[in-house]
């Protein structure tokens, strides 16, 4: 198995029955191998803050605040953008043998983990995939306005005629 673009192993003992608080940062590498995955220009800067607290003898939940700054291509002028992100989540980390597809909707994201240890890194990386707008607009851009005629649509004709009936 190919290791993440951003891992940060912990095993699952260190959580500890008092919980733990831990932060992730992205190095400038990192952030550069995220951004080629994610299909951005860039990612500047990502940081993510983690409280882990134990869920029984073999989960954990984590809540926590994803902060980054990428730049984005906006979809309606291919111009790139800076935006910067701020993400509050709740996932929970589960044994991956305990994994079900039978999830409500409300429940906790449910990440999984194999040999006792838990990939901080990647959590961050999903949440951040989680948390950028599949289609980005940069402030202002604005959708042109058809000029068209009815008739010179494609199907403008055709509703002339169904009108005309």
């Amino acid at each position: 198995m190919m290791q993440p673009e951003l891992h940060r192993p912990l095993p699952f003992e260190r959580v500890g029955p008092n919980g733990l608080d831990v932060t992730v940062e992205a190095t400038p590498e990192e952030c550069a191998a995220l951004a080629e995955r994610m299909k951005l220009p860039a990612i500047q800067r990502l940081v993510c803050t983690f409280h882990l607290s134990q869920l029984g003898t073999r989960r954990v939940l984590a809540t926590g605040r994803l902060e980054a700054e990428v730049t984005q291509t906006c979809v309606v002028t291919l111009e790139d953008f800076a935006e910067s992100l701020t993400e509050d989540f709740r996932i929970r980390f589960v044994p991956e043998d305990e994994i079900t597809d039978e999830l409500e909707l409300d429940d906790d994201d449910e990440v999984p983990f194999g040999n006792g240890v838990l990939d901080l890194g990647e959590a961050a990386a999903e949440q951040l995939g989680l948390g950028l707008d599949p289609y980005p607009r940069m402030p202002g851009a604005e959708l042109p306005v058809s000029n068209e005629a009815e008739e010179e649509r494609p199907f403008g004709a055709l509703d002339r005629l169904r009108r005309m009936n």
